[in-house]
């Protein structure tokens, strides 16, 4: 556990002018923070909350660098609060019992109230989130979390019903060139001391690169700038070229344990889905240039490929199997192309979800109606006392009977005449459904 008190000067000094730009370049009070306007502007809820002095206690949800721990320095500091800042990895019930202890003392000696920051509360297990409640309710910390992930999944119901979730927004285009131009501009905590010159291409570059991430759209620019601050004055100029050779690569959102994860796995399995195979494709690049497990997509698409496509064109399967085994085969990067072909034959192929819904009416049936047992006649006899059980009696061999066809029960008598696989007719379908519809009529003329 970390404590920050902001009325001390911790943080200043040669500390703060070593400290990364992202962190020199931090904003200490409201009127200097940038973005998340809908909650900031005159009338916004935290911006209310502010000015009447009645903070609440809330999770603030959004992507890596959109300003949550930023905001909440400055809520501590806007409300004459002691920040304290808690750390969801290396901290227990033992260290919250602490803190609250100290939160009381601090509120009945001196009249100071505690804000208190919980990075990454999703990390909190249940007894750890359960020990915040009732100094939550009693308004003893106003509790700030903040979570990349979405709360509904990761916090606890009677901890979220004590909260607001905000959620904070990526920064837009402009919010970052006016953060990267002040860095450049600013002379104590910036770069305005090197006399930097820097195309606008080359700003809206680095800031293109930084999808809405402060924090990365600072850490570009430093890494650009250090590479020309030791040059002579008219030397230290960045073009736009000279930004792209210096940064190469964009560094594309994604966290392969968080939600973004989720969000373009579901996106490629949507697209290929709707048969949009220039969506699937590009959902598919996205994936593996950030750095996804090939072998996670074509797991997936087996999947889909059953799922959605199943017996409306059964060589689906086979070429995602194929897909799998081909890039298990040569790695990257020639196997990305077996992927690929494989997601762009699955978005054009027919699509029918028959089989899975067939299966799931099977799983239903399992749960309400319980292990039923096997007819005796289709029951495996390899002992005598079997036989004598009438196990396998009055079985009729299929191959014996014209088109190796014998109208016989399979299913347990409770279940008999119900129908779990459908098929629409799409594709394939519609040669299963002649076959299907052949073959009953041959059982219902035998019972007649």
């Amino acid at each position: 556990m970390k404590n920050l008190d902001l009325f001390s000067q911790e943080g200043t000094g040669e500390a703060k002018d070593s400290a990364p730009l992202a962190e020199r370049m931090r904003p200490q009070k409201i009127s200097e923070y940038v973005g998340q306007h809908h909650l900031l502007k005159e009338g916004g809820l935290l911006k209310t909350a502010i000015e009447e002095d009645k903070l609440f206690s809330m999770i603030f949800w959004g992507p890596p660098g959109s300003g949550k721990t930023t905001l909440a320095r400055i809520l501590a500091v806007e409300t004459k609060s002691k920040f304290v800042s808690f750390s969801a990895v290396l901290s227990g019930v033992k260290e919250i019992r602490a803190v609250i202890d100290e939160a009381r003392e601090l509120l009945e000696r001196k009249k100071i109230k505690m804000i208190l920051f919980v990075d990454e509360i999703h990390r909190f297990n249940k007894a750890q989130q359960d020990a915040f409640l009732p100094h939550v309710e009693s308004g003893l910390i106003t509790l700030i979390g903040a979570t990349t992930e979405n709360p509904s999944f990761e916090v606890i119901a009677p901890l979220l019903s004590r909260t607001r979730v905000l959620i904070l927004k990526p920064f837009s285009e402009d919010d970052l060139l006016n953060i990267v131009k002040s860095a450049l501009k600013d002379k104590q905590k910036g770069f305005g001391q090197l006399s930097i010159k820097i195309d606008e291409e080359a700003l809206r570059y680095i800031v293109l690169l930084a999808d809405g991430d402060a924090r990365s759209a600072l850490n570009n620019l430093e890494a650009i700038v250090s590479m020309v601050q030791n040059l002579p004055l008219d030397k230290r100029v960045i073009s736009l070229e000279f930004a792209r050779e210096a940064l190469l690569k964009k560094a594309l959102l994604y966290d392969q344990g968080g939600e973004e994860h989720y969000n373009l796995i579901s996106a490629l399995h949507k697209s290929l889905r709707g048969s949009d195979p220039d969506a699937a494709l590009y959902w598919l690049g996205r994936m593996l240039t950030a750095g996804e497990d090939p072998l996670y997509i074509a797991r997936r698409m087996i999947r889909f490929a059953s799922e959605d496509i199943g017996n409306a064109d059964p060589q689906a399967l086979v070429i995602a199997v194929a897909a799998q085994q081909a890039f298990h085969f040569i790695g990257l990067p020639e196997g990305e192309l077996a992927l690929a072909q494989a997601a762009v034959y699955l978005a054009t192929a027919p699509k029918s979800n028959s089989l899975y819904v067939g299966y799931g009416k099977v799983k239903e049936t399992i749960n309400t109606k319980g292990y039923l047992p096997v007819p005796l006649h289709i029951r495996n006899a390899p002992t005598k006392l079997m036989k004598e059980l009438d196990y396998g009696k009055d079985y009729k061999y299929a191959h014996d009977y014209d088109d190796a066809y014998v109208a016989q029960e399979y299913l347990p008598d409770e279940i008999k005449n119900l129908i779990f696989y459908a098929p629409k007719g799409m594709g394939f379908e519609k040669t299963i459904i002649e076959r299907l519809n052949y073959w009953r009529k041959k059982k219902n003329d035998a019972k007649k």
